[in-house]
């Protein structure tokens, strides 16, 4: 099962796309038994490498952001070590 075929969320895949709408258009029953199928297996390769993209820039992303906390943690533990809070 793929994801739903919108162009918009897919911009890497809409050719490919188009051409899969357009062969179940042309072909309402000889897509039952395998007429469509090669340009099938073109759109699930095209969703796992546009899902394997997502998923590094999510990865780097993540790793940035991880970073940043990191430094704003050790910020402030400096700032509290040095201003402790009188009892």
């Amino acid at each position: 099962m793929h994801p739903p075929l919108t162009l918009h969320k897919h911009p890497a895949c809409a050719e490919i796309i188009q051409e899969f709408v357009k062969c179940h258009e042309d072909h309402p029953i000889a897509k039952f038994f395998g007429k469509c199928t090669n340009l099938k297996i073109k759109l699930d390769k095209c969703f796992r490498l546009e899902k394997e993209m997502k998923r590094k820039a999510n990865f780097e992303q993540s790793k940035k952001m991880q970073e940043r906390l990191k430094a704003q943690r050790a910020a402030r533990k400096a700032q509290a070590s040095e201003n402790p809070i009188p009892e």
